[in-house]
């Protein structure tokens, strides 16, 4: 039988079947439905399949491997500039969620099994059914995140499986998301727009759509690592007059170049007129963000999360924009994700709500690819990944 395309919906973006172009000319596939897994070998000359089958619709497209490669699962569809790393490697045969959406569970569970690596997103929790699913083959596990909570992370130490993460890359991008967040929010700007659109701007009012401004305020960092220090940099030529931060142990060496001071959380609370959280989702900062906390705010400060959604009690945050204990709020993550449409917390005009997209820039999603492919590489071969957790 001719040679013939494996390469499902991929085919469609010329630039992925430019790098998966086959040896010979050979007729095309029809296009794999939406969200079906898609399989090809990863070879330096391309892709190429001796025999292909037809499944079901929404199942795979089965196609032989040249020898003996290792085996992986992409969870999901990623910037082409990843795909083409695995590609082009020569050292594992890839299976592809190839959809925009979630993986479903039981597509996971199938996909997973008797692979030898992983690469998936923060909204995949790899657990330990993930794991005994995929069996004994697995050696490594990349994620295109910074953030591990999504990751059995005990379980997976006990199985001698390794973890590569993709820290740094995002950091300026999550920044930038954060100082904007924070401005659209204590500016009023979403609010601001929809008076526009529906009528509401009648004429020029003295007191109208105010906020609050950076000027002269302080700016409290709830975890100061990468991302809190790269906020801090962006915050500092807005005229902040100090900057507080707190942490499981101060961090002097981060805090010279804003001469931030540690204080205990609940001085935080107190003295900021502007909340930013960058910490890690913990055990210990799991919730963290309650009434108490609020509470002790001032009714005019402002309180912004780009972590996790889990670090902030949301009944409690709702509370406490509805009574007037704090100003406003603006979230970039929230629990769960998506928000279902009719949370309270929607219905609020002093609440901006984003939907988790910190390190959404082409060059920032680009960059996070190719780190997590080199992760999984370097796992399957055994060598030193460029971006490892520590487990």
């Amino acid at each position: 039988a001719p040679a013939s395309s494996c390469l499902g919906a991929g085919a469609r973006d010329p630039s992925v079947q430019q790098t998966l172009q086959t040896e010979a000319k050979a007729p095309r596939l029809p296009p794999s439905p939406a969200g079906c897994s898609r399989e090809f070998p990863g070879s330096r000359a391309g892709a190429r399949c001796a025999q292909t089958r037809e499944e079901a619709p929404g199942r795979p497209r089965l196609c032989a491997r040249p020898g003996r490669l290792m085996q992986a699962f992409v969870t999901r569809r990623i910037p082409r500039e990843g795909l083409a790393a695995l590609s082009q490697a020569g050292v594992c045969s890839i299976q592809q969620w190839d959809s925009d959406e979630p993986v479903p569970r039981s597509e996971l569970l199938a996909g997973v099994a008797g692979k030898h690596g992983l690469l998936c997103v923060l909204s995949d929790q790899i657990d330990k059914e993930v794991l005994d699913a995929a069996g004994s083959n697995l050696k490594i596990i990349s994620t295109l995140s910074v953030g591990v909570d999504h990751l059995a992370l005990e379980e997976i130490k006990k199985r001698g499986i390794r973890v590569g993460y993709t820290p740094d890359i995002l950091t300026d991008a999550t920044a930038e998301l954060s100082v904007a967040l924070l401005l659209a929010t204590c500016r009023r700007l979403p609010e601001s727009v929809e008076e526009v659109k529906n009528g509401g701007w009648t004429t020029w009012k003295p007191l109208w759509m105010c906020g609050y401004s950076l000027s002269g305020s302080t700016v409290g960092i709830i975890g100061l690592g990468r991302i809190g220090q790269a906020v801090a940099r962006r915050l500092k030529p807005f005229g902040v007059k100090t900057f507080l931060y707190t942490g499981s142990r101060p961090k002097p060496e981060n805090a010279v170049e804003f001469q931030a001071e540690f204080v205990p959380l609940a001085k935080l609370a107190e003295e900021s007129d502007f909340v930013v959280v960058t910490c890690s989702l913990t055990p210990d900062t799991k919730g963290m963000c309650n009434k108490d906390f609020f509470s002790r705010m001032k009714k005019t400060s402002v309180f912004i999360n780009t972590s996790r959604g889990a670090v902030v009690n949301q009944e409690d945050l709702y509370q406490a924009l509805v009574s007037g204990q704090i100003a406003a709020a603006g979230l970039d993550v929230t629990t769960p994700e998506p928000l279902p449409t009719d949370h309270p917390l929607l219905s609020l005009k002093n609440c901006v709500i984003l939907p988790h997209i910190g390190s959404a820039t082409y060059a920032t999603r680009n960059a996070m690819s190719v780190l997590a492919a080199n992760n999984l590489l370097a796992g399957l071969k055994e060598e030193s990944m460029p971006c490892e957790l520590q487990l």
